[in-house]
């Protein structure tokens, strides 16, 4: 089943399923499982909810507490929309690649459910990075946010495009295993770019170098595992945000 030949109901279903999959938002309790490979192509519209809550949370907090404050208040409150989906397929990565010194290894510590050091040392890094970035650019941080959630959800698309999934067992993979077609994609790459149309035309660079991260660490996982797992979807959206923030801030200080 393909987006572009889904009926508005059908569409609406997959959003709905995409949304209670990705986030803790609620959603009516009946959903068909089966079909939630198709909504991963709806991840950017999920991002659009996600970044309008959290931008507004930064947009309300910075009239009263500073900058900093209302950075950490929104990243706390998208953590809370999200129950830290992708944070924690970003730490299992960085363990599972940081102490894996072979495939088998690798998948094994990722599906460990215990944090390590270098996944608690990987999102302090993240997280400082975010607050730092963010907390540059004072009530225009609220508008980064917005279109930084949209954007990152973008990239792992494009691995569950080009790559395949790596595990060969019976794991639960869910979305993972899917390989999203060519009009499923361009849709997914309309949503995600849209948001961009609040930012200065300058700032559509900043998707030059998120691309080529994520190209890279396609091909970093592709060599030492030979595809991707959700982990590394997950570690993708969160790389990319970041890579995005950090591109944005740069071009901000020419506009």
């Amino acid at each position: 089943m393909r987006l572009y030949h889904c009926e508005p109901m059908t569409q609406l279903k997959l959003f709905l399923l995409a949304l209670g999959f990705y986030t803790r938002l609620p959603v009516p309790h009946k959903q068909d499982y089966s079909q939630l490979p198709q909504s991963t192509i709806f991840l950017p519209l999920v991002g659009w909810l996600i970044g309008a809550l959290t931008a507004s949370s930064c947009y309300l907090a910075d009239l009263l507490w500073p900058t900093p404050v209302a950075v950490i208040m929104a990243l706390s409150m998208g953590i809370l929309l999200t129950g830290a989906f992708h944070e924690d397929g970003f730490a299992d990565v960085c363990d599972g690649f940081g102490g894996g010194y072979d495939k088998t290894r690798i998948l094994a510590i990722m599906k460990d459910s215990y944090i390590g050091v270098y996944g608690m040392v990987g999102l302090l890094l993240l997280f400082a990075l975010k607050i730092s970035l963010l907390s540059t650019q004072g009530q225009s941080a609220a508008l980064f946010l917005l279109v930084g959630h949209s954007i990152s959800r973008w990239p792992p698309l494009l691995l569950m495009r080009q790559y395949t999934y790596a595990r060969v067992d019976n794991s639960k993979v869910g979305a993972t295993v899917y390989k999203p077609s060519h009009q499923d994609l361009m849709f997914a790459t309309a949503t995600a770019l849209l948001p961009m149309a609040l930012l200065p035309p300058l700032c559509l660079l900043a998707l030059v170098p998120v691309l080529i991260v994520n190209t890279l660490l396609g091909r970093y996982f592709y060599r030492h595992i030979g595809g991707y797992t959700g982990d590394c979807l997950g570690a993708s959206q969160q790389i990319a945000e970041v890579v995005f923030y950090l591109s944005a801030s740069a071009l901000w200080t020419f506009i």
